[in-house]
């Protein structure tokens, strides 16, 4: 952690008055607070009696506010609410999707895993669902799962944000998932995200991480395993035709706004409910389609630790690793799916 005090009110005060897109509060790198501490070339050495402290952490936050936003979105998982919908899930699961599962006993009865699954079905994310409503129909409501969330959703919606979080949907950062862990909870996340959630249809049995290897490292560092979790059918749920985002980003770079001021890093263009025919990253409906489900083997790695963590060249193999392995599980799931149907 790099620290840097700031003794004077005024380049305190600068500090503070800089915001993001949304109006939101940011605060300055490392970088930007030292041009802002200096003057002619030199380090400003004497300031007023007035003192005021803050620390700035190499990655823009703010200490100990995101602490704060950790413990607060940790604990606002509500096993409660979480009982009272599974009357609802227990009908999609029996009837709308009519889901088959195995491989649940891969997962041990006590003790935290990492799972980590290939994201479907766009924004709706139905095998997503009923994979939590199996989770919590096996282990109970209280046995603690939190998932990782696009930092997006607060954004887009804060108030449908407010409400995954009562499903246990925290921020998708190191670490709100190292603090999950801390209190014992297994975590469960889409490395893929939205390049994963929209892909085109063509590749719906395909294994899309977009190269992202983050969660290999807080397995390394967490020394937890890996339960890959993947499924079959529900990226049926709407037809992704193709992917037209390098053409919209390059509108963008002739004045067309982002909608919400966001890059979505995808634009589909997709056939499903409740739209007909969707161009851009919109919410969807999912059709009535047949889902399976499957728990997959834990992976287990040689070694783990900090070391293991911040060698490149380990991480790097571990993580063709866990694509390599998930995508022989989704080939045969596939097949046993196309058997059986």
């Amino acid at each position: 952690m790099k620290k840097i005090k700031i003794n004077h009110p005024d380049l305190y005060q600068s500090c503070l008055e800089s915001k993001d897109n949304f109006g939101a509060l940011k605060f300055r790198s490392v970088a930007e607070i030292l041009a802002i501490l200096m003057e002619d070339g030199r380090l400003i050495m004497e300031f007023p009696k007035q003192v005021e402290n803050i620390s700035v952490s190499a990655d823009n936050t703010l200490t100990s506010e995101f602490s704060k936003k950790i413990y607060q979105s940790l604990t606002q998982r509500d096993p409660q609410f979480i009982e009272s919908l599974m009357p609802i899930w227990s009908w999609f699961y029996r009837y709308y999707f009519q889901v088959k599962t195995d491989g649940w006993h891969h997962i041990p009865t006590t003790g935290k895993v990492l799972l980590v699954g290939s994201h479907n079905g766009g924004m709706a994310s139905p095998d997503l669902i009923m994979m939590m409503y199996d989770w919590f129909s096996r282990f109970g409501t209280e046995r603690l799962v939190y998932g990782l969330m696009h930092p997006y959703a607060w954004k887009v919606s804060p108030e449908i944000a407010g409400l995954a979080q009562k499903f246990g949907a925290i921020l998708a950062h190191p670490k709100m998932a190292s603090a999950a862990f801390d209190r014992g909870a297994s975590v469960l996340v889409y490395p893929g995200g939205q390049y994963d959630m929209f892909r085109p249809h063509s590749q719906r049995y395909k294994i899309h991480f977009a190269g992202h290897q983050g969660f290999v490292k807080l397995a390394l560092k967490q020394e937890v395993p890996i339960i890959p979790v993947i499924s079959v059918g529900a990226h049926d749920s709407l037809i992704v035709l193709c992917d037209c985002y390098d053409f919209v980003k390059q509108l963008h770079q002739w004045g067309l706004p982002w909608l919400y001021q966001l890059d979505p890093g995808v634009f589909p263009i997709y056939l499903g409910l409740p739209w007909g025919l969707s161009i851009g990253p919109l919410p969807n409906i999912p059709l009535p389609v047949q889902i399976h489900t499957r728990i997959c083997h834990p992976i287990i790695f040689e070694r783990y630790g900090q070391d293991a963590a911040r060698d490149r060249n380990y991480v790097n193999a571990c993580y063709e690793i866990v694509q390599s392995q998930m995508q022989e599980e989704l080939n045969n799931l596939v097949r046993d799916s196309q058997k059986s149907s």
